[in-house]
């Protein structure tokens, strides 16, 4: 089995076959987890299947085939689709491969906006009248505390800091314990773009970026509704209180980060070191809402 990540997508699209029906399409393409990496390089898939059809046999068929042409299985299959858990999960454990419920799929979700926009439009089938369906939402879940074992204590600090795109050109040689990243020019983000971050110092720097890099991680969203406070979002659904906003002080410094947040495309960062004084950081990640 390779290193490499997949993201999967398995659903109908605007297309009518000759019944009338819906046609569906399996996507699969290799996820953009190196920042160096050019996103043109990335191995993808994508093959129409019958509404008559649809069922995991198909699909672990069709994932068999992927592999084959690929020439390596990756060790596990990122999917955003809620709706398809059961029957996505069921191939990629057929295949022997582990399925994994996840925001993290942008290089998928770059492919599949260039295919609504310039490859469905195309089709004999094409229905206009569906092409904009909405994209299913779900409702925020409450936030839960994190787990005591990495829980930040009074020693603990977090700052918000920003970097500009191209800082991130020498991330390779950055000394990190735990990290995830992507290419910036899968998004198109110009080089002179400011990055919004927020890094957390802890006495328990280790253990909390161990445990942050079993999650499936998503992105930093403030939430102001109720207690104010920056949430780590994760899975699919899963969300956690990650740092409290206290004060007026630190809400507005946390809508500063959201704004420049969007004015990057949702692009931003978390990191975990030690102390200010550290050269090296236990934890990176590069995120996007």
């Amino acid at each position: 089995m390779g290193n490499t990540v997949w993201e999967l997508d398995f659903y109908s699209r605007p297309i009518l076959d000759e019944e009338g029906k819906k046609l569906w399409e399996l996507l699969i393409c290799e996820s953009s987890d190196d920042i160096a990496r050019s996103p043109d390089t990335l191995f993808k898939y994508a093959q129409y299947c019958s509404s008559k059809t649809v069922n995991s046999l198909w699909l672990k068929e069709a994932i068999e085939k992927a592999i084959a042409l690929a020439e390596t299985t990756p060790r596990k299959i990122r999917f955003f689709r809620r709706q398809m858990n059961n029957m996505i999960v069921k191939a990629c454990n057929d295949v022997g491969i582990n399925p994994v419920p996840s925001r993290r799929t942008y290089a998928l979700n770059k492919w599949l906006e260039e295919r609504i926009k310039n490859v469905y439009p195309q089709e004999s089938g094409f229905d206009l009248n569906t092409a904009n369906a909405p994209s299913v939402q779900y409702p925020p879940l409450n936030a839960i505390s994190l787990p005591d074992a990495v829980k930040g204590d009074r020693g603990d600090k977090w700052i918000f800091v920003s970097l500009s795109a191209t800082d991130f050109d020498n991330m390779k040689e950055w000394d990190i314990a735990f990290q995830e990243s992507f290419a910036l020019s899968l998004l198109n983000i110009a080089s002179d773009t400011i990055i919004p971050g927020l890094i957390i110092y802890s006495l328990r720097a280790t253990p909390l970026a161990a445990w942050m890099s079993g999650l499936e991680m998503g992105y930093l969203n403030l939430e102001k509704d109720m207690r104010p406070q920056l949430r780590l979002e994760t899975g699919l659904s899963d969300s956690w209180t990650l740092v409290n906003l206290t004060n007026k002080e630190t809400v507005k410094q946390a809508e500063d980060f959201e704004k420049a947040k969007q004015k990057a495309a949702g692009v931003h960062f978390l990191a975990v070191q030690s102390s200010p004084d550290s050269e090296s950081f236990a934890g990176f990640w590069l995120l996007k809402e």
